[in-house]
């Protein structure tokens, strides 16, 4: 029996993704931010959940998201506010 893992939203495809992300949240004030990125992660949450996906993988998906962004904004501000 094989056994295979999907995954439903690869990081390769999403780099543009977190990078807006990222960069919309450095444009914010601190609170505005953190409310863009919630309201974003809800969305991917109800589209994977529409999808069918189970929930334990879109908590994991969700997960590796919201790093990727955090990661993408730390870096953001480490160079001094270049969003590009």
């Amino acid at each position: 029996m094989t056994v295979c893992l999907i995954v439903p939203f690869p990081s390769a495809s999403r780099i543009g993704y977190i990078r807006k992300l990222a960069g919309m949240m450095a444009c914010c004030s601190a609170r505005g931010g953190e409310r863009s990125l919630a309201v974003q992660l809800r969305a991917q949450q109800q589209a994977m959940l529409r999808r069918g996906l189970a929930p334990e993988v879109v908590d994991r998906e969700l997960r590796s998201l919201e790093l990727a962004v955090r990661a993408r904004l730390w870096s953001i501000v480490m160079q001094g506010g270049d969003a590009a």
